[in-house]
């Protein structure tokens, strides 16, 4: 019985009851409160009265943007205006039945607006306060502007990447900004970490969370190899193999499937050629053993290739676009994907990538506008029907980063 669809939403969710206030903008942090939402937290996304810059990020539909909705759906959206004190009292208010806070401004502007986990501990001390930033909240870069493609560059990562692709010089260009998403995922693992252990202290913490730390924890290999005098030993690269009509990704990681592979392109030869015979054989003339695989596979289409291969264990993929990767038959069998509805009509974004046989993980359904739970929030915290009318009014600020 599949975990996802009818079955799941039958489900409670992990996180129902708690409460967060959600500072953060861009990925990171968004990405990080999106999987709060989705476990079931009511997470309140402050906003200023121009509402976030990635609300006008592309594709944009009526004035909607999907990526924004993408990271923020299933949030509520209050507006106000963090420089007036009238606001600060609000989040003060709000804080006390509040169980978690993200932000994610540079080092020392929550401190500034008195609204830093020092301050806001004060009003309620089982506050699980997450702050995420580029280097770090103290330090001598813990000032300094930082965004995902800065951080590439900063941790060597975009180092590490050039020196497995032969013949380049030059690093290139990153358009995807993994720095966000997997500091994001950090963000998420320690702040469920704390609520564990909130259990036991009764006790809120402080989180502290760096992008650069994130990207580091990525070179696994170049970070070891960084310690030592010594040059780095080559190993195999897996990339591209030319069929008739495309490329194919294949791995050959084990003896195993070594073995399976020189059976599919016949070459039993190879078991005993001494270029090929043991591990360290193949990865001293790896180019050499791509070679003879691509001779054979530039003989087939694609989709045999795959047929031949994947019959024979051997792990391999086309070469897919994102459209083709989200039509794949296994998406919609683990329903992946979720329908979404904006100002603009429906979108989908994706789930959770994983399923809990006692929870329910699914994304949210509608993309609050601008400001949408403002006034029932201001209610909340006791302001009259005078008082928030005359709230509104004021002008409401902008930008702090």
């Amino acid at each position: 019985m599949t975990l996802a669809g009818k079955d799941e939403a039958n489900l409670t969710k992990s996180f129902a009851g708690l409460r967060v206030l959600d500072f953060s903008t861009t990925i990171a942090g968004p990405h990080c409160t999106r999987m709060l939402a989705d476990m079931g937290a009511e997470v309140i996304k402050i906003e200023s009265s121009e509402g976030e810059t990635m609300r006008n990020r592309p594709p944009v539909r009526n004035g909607c943007s999907t990526a924004f909705g993408q990271l923020n759906i299933g949030k509520k959206s209050l507006v106000l205006d963090l420089k007036s004190p009238d606001a600060v009292e609000i989040i003060h208010r709000l804080v006390t039945d509040t169980d978690i806070l993200v932000e994610n401004f540079r080092p020392g502007v929550m401190q500034r607006l008195k609204l830093d986990y020092g301050s806001l501990r004060e009003f309620n001390g089982k506050l699980i306060y997450c702050s995420i930033s580029g280097y770090g909240q103290t330090g001598p870069s813990a000032e300094l502007p930082a965004y995902a493609p800065v951080i590439h560059a900063a941790s060597g990562y975009d180092m590490a990447h050039l020196a497995y692709q032969p013949g380049r010089s030059r690093p290139d260009y990153c358009g995807i900004y993994l720095a966000d998403v997997l500091t994001g995922v950090y963000a998420f693992g320690a702040i469920s970490a704390a609520l564990h252990q909130r259990h036991s202290t009764q006790q809120g913490q402080h989180i502290d969370v760096s992008m650069l730390e994130s990207m580091l924890s990525l070179t696994l290999n170049e970070l070891q190899w960084s310690q030592f005098e010594v040059k780095q030993t080559p190993r195999p690269l897996f990339g591209p193999l030319e069929t008739a009509d495309g490329y194919v990704m294949l791995a050959v990681a084990s003896e195993k499937t070594f073995q399976s592979l020189i059976g599919v392109i016949g070459r039993p030869e190879w078991i005993a050629d001494p270029r090929f015979a043991k591990y360290s054989d193949r990865r001293d003339n790896w180019a050499d053993l791509m070679d003879g695989v691509e001779t054979w596979s530039r003989t087939l289409a694609t989709q045999k290739c795959l047929t031949a291969l994947n019959a024979a264990g051997v792990p391999c993929s086309a070469y897919r676009t994102v459209a083709e990767a989200l039509n794949d038959p296994q998406i919609a069998h683990r329903s992946a994907l979720s329908e979404a509805r904006d100002g603009g009509g429906t979108f989908k974004v994706l789930n959770l990538p994983f399923r809990m046989s006692g929870a329910n993980v699914s994304a949210g359904k509608r993309m609050a506008t601008l400001g949408e739970h403002t006034v029932a929030l201001l209610e909340e915290v006791g302001l009259s029907q005078q008082e928030i009318a005359a709230y509104a009014g004021k002008p409401l600020v902008s930008e702090l980063r």
